[in-house]
This record gives C-alpha cells, structure tokens and sequence, in this order.
C-alpha cells in the first residue's frame, strides 16, 4: 500500500477523533483494536492496516465500514502510479 494512502486513512482517523473528542487510547480502548496497533498506524510503523482493523475503528465511531471509507480525499485517490506488490 502506498503511504500516501495510509496518510489519508491516518488522517481521517485522527480528522474524526478530533471531530468527536476521542483520544487516540480511547479509540483502541472503544474499538477493542490494540493500542499498539493504533500506535503503529498513528506513527506509520504500518501502513497496511487490515479491513477488520478499519471495521473496528469504523464501528467505534458508530459508522459503517462503507461510511469511514467514503470521503472526498480518499475516493480521489488514484492507485496509477503505484507499483503491485
């Protein structure tokens, strides 16, 4: 995955977090995801976080997994000029 891409997924985390209140312990702590998890995506240590991963952050913010996903800056994202691992 591109990091760009994990950028705006970081971004949007940390956007609704803010948005809401919601530290980011208290998201790993809402979510059941591990805060080392959350850390590491915080941090860029991962910048492929799994679907289940994102589902849990999703449902921790009372949205769907297809509503977390759904805003401008993501759904311009284009994946061209990436190379496939």
């Amino acid at each position: 995955m591109n990091s760009d891409y994990s950028k705006i997924i970081l971004n949007r985390i940390l956007f609704l977090c803010e948005k809401r209140g919601i530290t980011i312990n208290k998201l790993a702590d809402m979510s059941g995801v591990r805060q080392s998890t959350i850390h590491n995506l915080v941090c860029g240590a991962s910048v492929n976080p799994k679907i289940r991963t994102l589902h849990k952050i999703a449902i921790a913010f009372n949205m769907t997994l297809a509503e977390f996903l759904d805003y401008e800056e993501l759904n311009d994202y284009s994946f061209d000029n990436e190379v496939e691992e």
